[in-house]
């Protein structure tokens, strides 16, 4: 997508985006947690003024303009999609905020205090190499912040009714924990979060099926099929326990 089309394409879900959330939760996320979460997650690792924080796979970065307008910091997002940095610019001007094109791993090296990973770890077939490049990229002590989708691997009946199914891969709980200990990472704070990202899901099923007909005229009506498809499958993950949502602090030991 074109800057102008990505633009487009997050105002057209914007209304269903915004309905979803309670009041004062939603701040540009794409995606289910909300703004007292990322906050509860950044306080909890420490972020403040003076601290460097690396936010990797940062979007258009509402949570990353979220930290650093409520609690300050140095901060740098980083995302693969040039059109996604772009917009994450313009929306950040008044802002210090700084942001880079890349692609992750490789982790861009630090050190830093923090480094944030919100609703991505998804995205990832091999853990292994992401929890190396944070390890090598924060300073002794430092704090990896990060929410996860935890579970077995998708199947391949899963797997065939899920949308951009090559970016989907959970990971059950005990095995994300033996990697952060394998990297060296001690972990400080677990929280689920389970349940309320499937009432914000929900509720996005309910707003984008509503707001179908005239999502289709601005973005095309296959980008509305799959993301109500990925959502209704998401929706039945949360309430069957088929995946879970944790947040996590680890520090660098």
């Amino acid at each position: 997508m074109s800057v102008d089309e990505r633009a487009r394409y997050d105002d057209a879900l914007l209304p269903a985006r915004r309905a979803a959330f309670p009041p004062g939760e939603f701040v540009g996320q794409e995606s289910f947690v909300r703004a007292s979460e990322v906050l509860d997650l950044a306080v909890h690792a420490g972020v403040g003024p003076g601290v460097s924080v690396l936010d990797l796979c940062c979007g258009v970065a509402g949570p990353g303009r979220l930290v650093v307008r409520e609690l300050g910091c140095d901060y740098l997002g980083v995302d693969a999609d040039p059109q996604a940095v772009l917009v994450a610019r313009e929306r950040a001007v008044g802002l210090p905020c700084g942001f880079e094109v890349a692609e992750v791993p490789p982790v861009p090296s630090g050190p830093y205090d923090v480094v944030l990973l919100l609703e991505t770890m998804l995205a990832f077939r091999d853990k292994v190499p992401l929890l190396d490049g944070v390890a090598a990229a924060l300073r002794v002590g430092g704090r990896f912040a990060f929410t996860l989708e935890e579970g077995v691997p998708l199947t391949e009946a899963e797997r065939a009714l899920m949308p951009a199914a090559d970016t989907v891969w959970p990971v059950p709980l005990p095995e994300m924990v033996a990697g952060l200990q394998r990297a060296g990472f001690r972990l400080t704070r677990q929280e689920d979060h389970s349940r309320a990202h499937r009432t914000i899901v929900d509720a996005l099923v309910e707003g984008y099926g509503a707001q179908a007909t005239v999502m289709a005229e601005q973005v095309g009506g296959r980008r509305v099929a799959d993301l109500l498809a990925s959502h209704t499958l998401w929706s039945d993950w949360l309430r069957s326990g088929r995946i879970r949502k944790f947040a996590f602090v680890a520090e660098k030991t």
